[in-house]
């Protein structure tokens, strides 16, 4: 798997440099929502990726937030957020990250996340330690909610904004504290490398967490994934470190 993972791995940092390049620079907005914004830089990025990892791979599909490309149903699948934080981006806020996994045979076995602003680049493979700038890590040690750092997310729509208020109350009294900094990929990376001891979201894509599942499960700690039946392709997690009980 080590080319997949090289690959991944140019693909992560070329977008990055991209992102970088353009970051205070004024922005082509897409789409403007209530609780989102589309940009032209995430359409532009994700084309950068596509290039690189399907002239590489051909035959692989790619599934990303900008859309799709290729068959769907091969058996290898890139998954790609190219631009996970676009709202913080947008605002000067320099806390964002490109996420790209690959899935084979509908098993995550690829994962990288790539900070640019910080430089910190994640990697995981199926099977092998995930490595933050080429060093091991692992997931917290903490078992105590009460010592605990959890972020909770809150997703873009009214019913998982509302869906996730009571929980972000309850973890507000619990825990020792909770973050909201408006990236699921980088949640997913910090709880894998023990920054955060566990993330939960009410409503959620695939491309969001894809990368960081794998770096999370890798690092030893667990994640549960459920759809959501009432949101098409949405789903609820609670990524931690696996020994805390979060009282759910």
């Amino acid at each position: 798997m080590m080319h997949y993972l090289d690959a991944a791995v140019e693909a992560a940092r070329a977008a990055g440099d991209l992102l970088r390049q353009n970051f205070h620079r004024p922005l082509r907005v897409n789409a403007a929502e209530a609780h989102d914004i589309k940009l032209e830089i995430d359409v532009q990025t994700q084309d950068l990726i596509t290039k690189l990892l399907l002239n590489k791979f051909p035959q692989h599909a790619l599934y990303g937030e900008e859309g799709i490309v290729g068959d769907q149903s091969s058996e290898h699948q890139w998954v790609v957020d190219p631009l996970d934080g676009t709202v913080n981006y947008y605002y000067g806020i320099p806390h964002f990250c490109v996420s790209i996994a690959l899935r084979f045979k509908g098993e995550i076995i690829v994962g990288v996340i790539y900070d640019p602003i910080r430089e910190e680049l994640w990697t995981a493979q199926k099977g092998e330690i995930p490595r933050l700038n080429g060093n091991h890590f692992h997931v917290s040690e903490r078992a105590d909610l009460k010592e605990a750092v959890i972020s909770v997310g809150l997703s873009k729509t009214g019913v998982t904004i509302e869906a996730g208020l009571p929980l972000l109350q309850q973890m507000i009294q619990r825990a020792r504290k909770c973050r909201l900094l408006g990236s699921a990929a980088l949640d997913m990376a910090y709880v894998a490398c023990g920054r955060f001891d566990a993330y939960i979201e009410q409503g959620i894509s695939l491309w969001d967490v894809a990368a960081g599942w794998i770096l999370v499960e890798t690092a030893g700690g667990s994640v549960e994934m459920r759809p959501r039946k009432d949101m098409k392709d949405k789903y609820s997690i609670v990524a931690s470190n696996g020994v805390i009980d979060l009282k759910l």
